[in-house]
């Protein structure tokens, strides 16, 4: 059985945040939607749940941190080429999110940059070769 994930992230404006999920990529499901929440899918696997505050907070008691602040995870989406990586970075910039909020990282088999969703959820987009981690790049150590 293929195990999914289901990402939940608060969001200040959840019909921004639709909007710029479903820019880069993702499909809204209406099944897990309402005025509350977006579920967003990308694959079989990958689903993103955008929630208002006030949804969020039924789940937790914790504090919403700002994620534009401060980081307490960083997602990383896997992608078939180095061009598909800066293809979502472009997209994620111009549906109002932060391209490269860290640095370009660029280690020849494997590359990844970084954006920012409208709230500061921080995503990697990553590419990597899987021939040159197999037979263990030199590179590979240095990551």
């Amino acid at each position: 059985m293929t195990r999914t994930i289901f990402v939940n992230l608060p969001v200040a404006d959840l019909q921004k945040s639709t909007a710029f999920y479903e820019a880069i990529g993702f499909t809204k499901d209406d099944r897990f939607s309402d005025e509350t929440a977006s579920g967003m899918v990308l694959s079989d696997a990958i689903h993103v749940m955008l929630l208002t505050h006030d949804k969020w907070k039924t789940f937790t008691t914790k504090t919403i941190p700002d994620a534009k602040r401060s980081a307490q995870v960083m997602n990383a989406l896997s992608c078939d080429s180095r061009e598909a990586v800066d293809s979502m970075i472009a997209e994620a910039a111009r549906a109002g999110g932060t391209a490269d909020c860290n640095p370009v990282q660029d280690h020849g088999f494997m590359y990844g940059r970084d954006f920012e969703d409208p709230d500061g959820h921080v995503w990697e987009a990553f590419w990597m070769d899987m021939k040159a981690a197999e037979v263990g790049s030199p590179d590979l150590a240095e990551a």
